[in-house]
């Protein structure tokens, strides 16, 4: 276990820039860790990644500088338990609706006497090879570790006051996307009733002390939602080359 330097960064009042990505390939966390990117985040809702292709991912990042966040699947303690115990440094949670889920994620994250986590000689403890002990370890992991819910649905942003309260969240995760596609709009985020309701969920987290982390496309997005108050910024990897791609071509069209 490692200090978390994106939770550090955030506490000293900076935002941070990462992207989310869905591939098994470590090489391209060292890429994008030698950009100067501060996290990479692990798809694993819509990647085909099992447990030992993150073990993998997480040494990549480390080697590069890069922290290691992931996004797990669905909200299963086991599967989560999985994910830390190879190094991630923080859980990004889809499907978040109530508090009882927030209470879910919270006891799957974080060790007793805060939460229901499992201790064992794991590649985040370092195997108990350290000179750190297990109660050491347990409370450093407990203080790192981000937990980060997403709210993707109506029924998330209804409950999110709730949620917010919740002294163990660091933040909450906007999927514009999703949102979108459950408040009926097939085609994107981009309406005034999408962005009305983003409106709110920033209102709401920022009010109650947490992080409000989204999705940019471009830097001058990314400059907006960080004077809007976001600390957590997100490209994709897709997103970068294909912006990478379209400056190079442009000339020639």
């Amino acid at each position: 276990m490692q200090e978390n330097k994106v939770k550090a960064k955030i506490a000293s009042g900076r935002p941070v820039y990462g992207v989310i990505s869905p591939t098994t390939d470590p090489v391209i966390c060292e890429y994008l860790g030698w950009s100067g990117l501060d996290f990479y985040m692990i798809d694993g809702e819509h990647g085909p990644l099992t447990p030992s292709d993150v073990a993998h991912l997480v040494r990549a990042c480390e080697i590069a500088g890069i922290t290691p966040l992931a996004r797990v699947r669905s909200l299963d303690e086991k599967l989560i338990l999985q994910f830390l115990d190879v190094g991630v440094m923080g859980i990004m949670m889809p499907g978040i609706q109530t508090l009882a889920d927030i209470e879910k994620l919270v006891n799957a994250v974080r060790y007793p006497p805060i939460g229901l986590r499992g201790v064992g000689p794991v590649r985040a403890a370092r195997y108990f090879m350290s000179p750190m002990s297990q109660a050491e370890y347990v409370a450093f992991a407990n203080q790192q570790i981000l937990i980060l819910p997403q709210v993707e649905d109506l029924e998330a942003v209804r409950n999110l006051p709730e949620m917010a309260q919740h002294p163990q969240v660091d933040g909450f995760i906007i999927g514009p996307r999703d949102l979108a596609m459950a408040m009926g709009f097939t085609d994107g985020p981009n309406h005034p009733e999408v962005k009305a309701v983003i409106d709110d969920i920033f209102r709401i987290a920022l009010a109650a002390g947490k992080q409000v982390g989204t999705v940019a496309g471009t830097a001058e997005q990314a400059r907006s939602l960080v004077e809007k108050g976001a600390t957590l910024i997100l490209n994709s990897v897709q997103g970068l080359l294909s912006a990478g791609t379209s400056a190079f071509l442009k000339p020639q069209t």
